[in-house]
């Protein structure tokens, strides 16, 4: 089970790493949502791993919510995309615990796996 939570995370990493390489913008905090959010380790390990504060809303749902804002803002309910998160209220920050060292080493294990497993099936 770990190893699942934490290959989400590398993959989350990776992919994260390769906006910011393209961008050039450094990624400071992420918001989550979804049923994994709810797993606090999960969520303290992409901490870790981003060195970045990851913020989990109240309403853990907020794609389906999102859909909704947007529904209201169509039809006039909402004015702007500001009133319709106004409301909107945090549960928990999860922010970097991680020596760097450490921090490096898993992620460098991590690419050095991702590397040997490659061409294994053709």
């Amino acid at each position: 089970m770990r190893a699942t939570l934490e290959g989400i995370v590398y993959s989350i990493k990776d992919f994260l790493e390769t906006m910011r390489r393209d961008s050039g913008v450094e990624i400071n905090t992420i918001a989550v949502d979804g049923g994994a959010s709810q797993n606090n380790f999960l969520m303290q390990f992409q901490a870790d791993m981003l060195d970045a504060e990851v913020v989990r809303p109240s309403v853990s749902e907020a794609t389906s919510l999102g859909a909704a804002y947007m529904a209201g803002l169509a039809v006039g309910y909402w004015a702007s995309p500001e009133e319709c998160f106004a409301g909107q209220e945090t549960d928990r920050v999860f922010t970097p615990q991680m020596p760097a060292a450490t921090r490096e080493r898993l992620y460098a294990e991590w690419t050095k796996a991702v590397r040997r497993s490659m061409g294994w099936a053709k």
